[in-house]
């Protein structure tokens, strides 16, 4: 009978071993997918490492700082017109949206998509269409300002501050009142 015991005893001890390792052996199993990531990555890190970032780690885009969203209020040119709401958006990729309105009471928007350029020399922005291909100037008085130039590049006539586009940060209110 102590025979027997000690039998059982030790198949007992047996296959509560065996079911703890197996289960401590299936905690630790990783999956091919989990194993094919850690590979990915350590491969990454590798290149990463190898490659020289000191010569673009502190470039930065010159135009980033007048991205963003301008609004004004600029006079036109004909007898029954009190004025022109103007919103530029310049967005990444050099890309810009130019939202133009009568000032009239329920009058339709006018939009205009295309790219833009900075001349950092002339500190003036280009915006040209995609529509038609025609081109507007703009230069750059400050980081909230743009005042728009003739199709010549040159200053409008009068004051300008009458041609300014002011940042939507930087602008007190974006409402014009018409009177």
């Amino acid at each position: 009978m102590q025979t027997l015991n000690r039998k059982i005893k030790k198949n007992v001890s047996l296959i509560f071993f065996g079911l703890w390792l197996s289960a401590y052996n299936t905690a630790w199993a990783e999956s091919d997918m989990q194993l094919q990531e850690k590979a990915l990555k350590a491969r990454e890190l590798t290149h990463q490492q190898s490659m020289n970032h000191t010569q673009h780690a502190n470039q930065t885009d010159e135009t980033q700082g007048f991205r963003g969203v301008f609004y004004g209020y600029l006079p036109c040119d004909e007898e029954d017109c009190d004025g022109l709401k103007m919103t530029l958006s310049l967005k990444q990729k050099d890309n810009y949206l130019l939202v133009t309105q009568p000032a009239k009471p329920s009058s339709r928007e006018f939009y205009d998509k295309g790219k833009y350029t900075w001349d950092d020399k002339t500190h003036t922005l280009s915006l040209v269409s995609k529509k038609n291909g025609t081109s507007q100037r703009f230069t750059i008085k400050d980081a909230g300002t743009l005042i728009q130039l003739n199709s010549d590049g040159k200053p409008m006539p009068g004051d300008q501050d009458d041609y300014a586009l002011q940042r939507s940060d930087t602008a007190k209110s974006r409402q014009v009142h018409i009177h």
